[in-house]
C-alpha cells in the first residue's frame, strides 16, 4: 500500500513523541503488552514501577500529540549506579517495522547515559532474532544464556550487554546510528 494512501500514517509525523510513562498510560500499555508477549506483566507491576521503584524509568511513544496521540510503543530501564537494564520494550504490532522500536531503544540508551550508566544489559528471547539484530546494531553483544528463562514455553533468553556507554567510541557510534535513523525516517515521508 502506498504510504500516502495509508490512513494510519496520513497527516501524522513520522517520529515518535517520547515522554515519561504515567499511570494513565498503563491501560494502553497493557493492550500493547498483551499483543506483544505471551506472558504479560500485570498492570500492578507497571504501577509499582512508576510509583515505588526509584531506579525505574519508563517511557511511552506516541504518534502526533505527545500527550494525546496514539500510544504505539513503550520501554523501560532500571539504572543502578553505573549499570542499567532494559526491562521492557514493545511496539504495537500494527506499527512495527517503522523504526519505532529503534527510536525507543535510542531514547533508553540516552536515558541510561544521562543517568551516568556505563553499562546496559537486557534479555531477549532466543527466537527473537529481529530484536537481537537491532541490539547488536547498537553495540550489544551476547554474553550468556539463561536456560528456560521464559515461563510460558521454557525458551532460553540470551543476555546481551553494551559497555562504555559514556566513552567517545560509543557516543560516536550512537550519533552515527541516530543520523542514519533520522535520514531513513525522512526518506519515508
Amino acid at each position: 500500500m502506498r504510504a500516502d494512501l495509508d490512513t494510519r500514517t496520513a497527516g501524522r509525523p513520522e517520529r515518535l513523541a517520547i515522554a515519561p510513562m504515567t499511570a494513565t498510560d498503563i491501560r494502553a500499555v497493557m493492550r500493547i503488552e498483551a499483543l506483544s508477549f505471551t506472558t504479560s506483566w500485570p498492570p500492578s507491576a507497571f504501577q509499582s514501577e512508576l510509583a515505588d521503584n526509584k531506579l525505574a524509568h519508563y517511557f511511552v511513544g506516541r504518534l502526533g500529540d505527545p500527550l494525546s496521540g496514539e500510544l504505539v510503543a513503550y520501554g523501560g530501564i532500571w539504572v543502578i549506579l553505573e549499570d542499567s537494564h532494559i526491562t521492557t520494550l514493545a511496539v504495537h504490532p500494527d506499527w512495527r517495522a517503522k523504526r519505532y522500536g529503534e527510536e525507543m531503544l535510542v531514547h533508553l540508551l540516552h536515558e541510561a547515559i544521562s543517568r551516568k550508566a556505563s553499562w546496559i544489559t537486557l534479555e531477549a528471547r532466543e527466537s527473537n532474532v529481529v530484536a537481537q539484530n537491532l541490539y547488536r546494531k547498537y553495540g550489544f553483544t551476547t554474553v550468556s544464556t539463561r536456560r528456560a528463562y521464559y515461563s510460558d514455553n521454557g525458551e532460553d533468553a540470551v543476555v546481551m550487554w553494551a559497555g562504555n556507554l559514556r566513552g567517545d567510541l560509543y557516543r560516536n557510534r550512537l550519533a552515527s546510528l541516530e543520523r542514519t535513523l533520522s535520514n531513513e525516517i525522512a526518506r519515508r515521508r
